[in-house]
């Protein structure tokens, strides 16, 4: 099989995984992080690279460790740092020997420590919560920050862990600048020999009325066209993978419910993440934070636009 050249995003970084740099991922001492640290070390393993595994001792050390550091950050938070660290390197180590794995507490804020530790990575990985506290910032509120923020593909370990990605990748489809989602899922389902779903959700403008019904549906085929055009531009990266089934699907429903829905059978859904649009508007978009907070399994977030 021949090795696709890398994809980058607008901002330089391989979107697809073929460049095979290392996969980021971090941690503390729950169940939430070892199953994020092990579809990390899944993940580097399929891809042939190696695991950065990073726990954040940062700005807010004093409130999260207690009565431990009350003059500041001081060695025996480090020492405790070291001794997550060292479990996870045993834990990832026992379970996936081939794959090297490079640990280092970070003194930054959460969110910061893991994209830093990103620069030459190709995927960022975290998990959904943590005990509170500082845990909680780290794999709660700081995963979403890192999904929204980071400038390469985020993948939030959440839902269903025994589904393997081999189950099958379902990418929403919102626009046709999701090219670069598209790729790093159709590279994700040649990496797990796994079939694509690229589902493309549409809303009829106008509702069916009474007196209106033969205009109306003129209309609304209209726009149906319109979205299979913007899902087939979308769905152009296929020609590159010609190893990998897929399959698309346009669907007259909300998008976030639709892909919540076919989150349940599947091992990744991929989303796109565009830029923020209007003074408001959230960094991670209302489809991306519904799912981020409602897959039945893991959802990777790839910066497009």
């Amino acid at each position: 099989m021949s090795q696709e050249e890398p994809r980058t995003s607008a901002s330089g970084v391989d979107v697809t995984g073929a460049g095979r740099g290392s996969v980021v991922v971090g941690v503390d001492d729950t169940s939430y992080s070892w199953s994020a640290a092990d579809w990390a070390a899944s993940e580097a393993e399929r891809r042939g690279c190696g695991v950065k595994v990073v726990h954040a001792v940062g700005r807010g050390v004093d409130s999260a460790y207690g009565e431990a550091l009350e003059l500041g950050l001081t060695e025996r938070a480090m020492e405790a740092a070291v001794g997550v660290l060292d479990d996870a390197r045993a834990r990832l180590t026992a379970g996936h020997p081939g794959v090297p794995i490079e640990t280092g507490p970070a003194r930054d804020d959460p969110a910061e420590a893991l994209m830093s530790a990103a620069r030459d990575a190709d995927l960022i990985v975290v998990g959904t919560r943590g005990r509170g506290g500082f845990a909680e910032l780290l794999l709660g509120s700081v995963s979403r920050k890192v999904a929204a923020h980071a400038d390469r593909p985020v993948v939030v370990v959440r839902g269903d862990m025994a589904k393997a990605v081999s189950n099958g990748i379902v990418a929403g489809v919102r626009d046709e600048r999701d090219e670069a989602a598209v790729r790093f899922a159709l590279a994700e389902a040649e990496l797990h020999r796994a079939d694509v779903r690229l589902v493309h959700s549409w809303t009829p403008l106008a509702p069916l009325g009474i007196g209106r019904v033969t205009s109306q549906v003129s209309h609304i085929e209209e726009e149906r066209d319109a979205h299979a055009q913007l899902l087939n531009h979308a769905a152009r990266p296929i020609a590159e993978h010609p190893t990998v089934h897929v399959d698309t699907e346009l669907t007259a429903d909300s998008a976030a419910g639709a892909l919540v829905k076919v989150s349940e059978g599947t091992g990744l859904v991929v989303l796109p993440r565009h830029p923020v649009e209007g003074r408001f508007g959230l960094p991670l978009g209302t489809v991306v934070h519904a799912v981020l907070h409602h897959a039945h399994c893991p959802v990777a977030v790839v910066p497009v636009g």
